[in-house]
């Protein structure tokens, strides 16, 4: 399926004097019926890879600031307890955590805010007095400060009876292990898409080949190199892996730009609002839009070298 015409042909080494055939068109033209099935199958590789690629990029995006959002936070909890004043005590606690060094902000939540909290589990309506809700209260550590939250915690257990200090050290790892499994997921779909992608190239060029057959092997006997034969399908398979590639790439990068379009427009509604707060603003900026351009012409040279190989080894079982 090389683009191989008759002035390459006659500049190919050769043995002897002899004029070589005469061929007026290509092997393999470009628009033949395999070339633009291995165009599609590239095109649907590079779509594939490119959504795992975007969506990789969206769940580190949203895990990173999720990571950080709750790094920054700590929460204190009163214990309720006969005779204990939760008042007095989330006023003492807020005012021990106000003077800790690198705590930045202190918000008590009222009793009818802690209630609410509960409501989606427990629904509205429903009289929390008699139920041991505990008094919340949430700080904000100071953007670039390391507080001793082991510190402050014994403190807290010291001066204020039932109070505890939830750091949400558990939530970061769980979420720190969600992002590197969808990672270490997206990372093994895309060795799967190229391995596809390979394999396709592979059959194609036997097949390009296998149709040619008789060409190719007058061009080998009459001294043509097998680097000058494989370069001819290197460059004619780079030139489909590329087209495939934008194809494919184009498309994914459209898609993108709709959703996070899409999102833009829509951000004010409750549910964009949610979704927004587990994925982003669905932009996969330009760090995404580089990989996937990054990943077309990746595969392009992959479909390449592929092709060369294929043809090297197979020119190797005429010698």
């Amino acid at each position: 399926m090389a683009d191989l015409t008759r002035d390459e042909i006659t500049a190919a080494p050769r043995v002897g004097t002899g004029a070589l055939p005469r061929f007026e068109t290509a092997l393999g033209p470009r628009n033949s019926i395999s070339g633009r099935a291995l165009i599609a199958v590239v095109a649907i590789m590079t779509f594939l890879a490119s959504l795992t690629t975007g969506a990789v990029v969206l769940v580190a995006g949203a895990a990173s600031e999720w990571q950080s959002d709750v790094a920054r936070e700590a929460t204190i909890q009163i214990i309720p307890a006969p005779g204990r004043d939760l008042d007095a005590a989330a006023s003492k606690a807020a005012t021990v955590a106000r003077a800790f060094a690198g705590i930045g902000d202190v918000r008590i939540y009222s009793k009818a805010e802690s209630s609410k909290l509960l409501e989606p589990w427990l629904g509205s309506g429903l009289t929390l007095d008699e139920l041991p809700v505990p008094r919340l209260i949430v700080i904000k550590i100071s953007r670039g400060a390391t507080p001793d939250l082991p510190q402050l915690r014994r403190i807290l257990m010291e001066q204020v009876p039932g109070a505890t200090l939830d750091d949400h050290r558990g939530w970061i790892d769980r979420m720190r292990a969600m992002a590197g499994t969808a990672v270490a997921v997206g990372v093994a779909i895309l060795l799967l898409v190229f391995a596809a992608t390979m394999l396709s190239v592979t059959f194609a060029t036997r097949g390009a080949m296998a149709t040619n057959k008789p060409v190719i092997e007058v061009l080998h006997f009459v001294g043509a190199k097998n680097g000058f034969i494989a370069g001819r399908f290197q460059r004619h398979f780079l030139l489909l892996g590329l087209q495939g590639g934008a194809i494919g790439g184009g498309a994914a990068i459209v898609l993108f730009a709709a959703a996070g379009l899409l999102t833009r427009w829509f951000a004010a509604t409750p549910g964009a609002e949610q979704t927004t707060a587990l994925f982003g603003s669905f932009s996969i900026g330009w760090i995404g839009y580089i990989a996937v351009l990054g990943q077309v012409v990746f595969i392009a040279l992959v479909t390449a070298v592929t092709s060369r190989h294929t043809v090297n080894r197979t020119l190797g079982t005429i010698d």
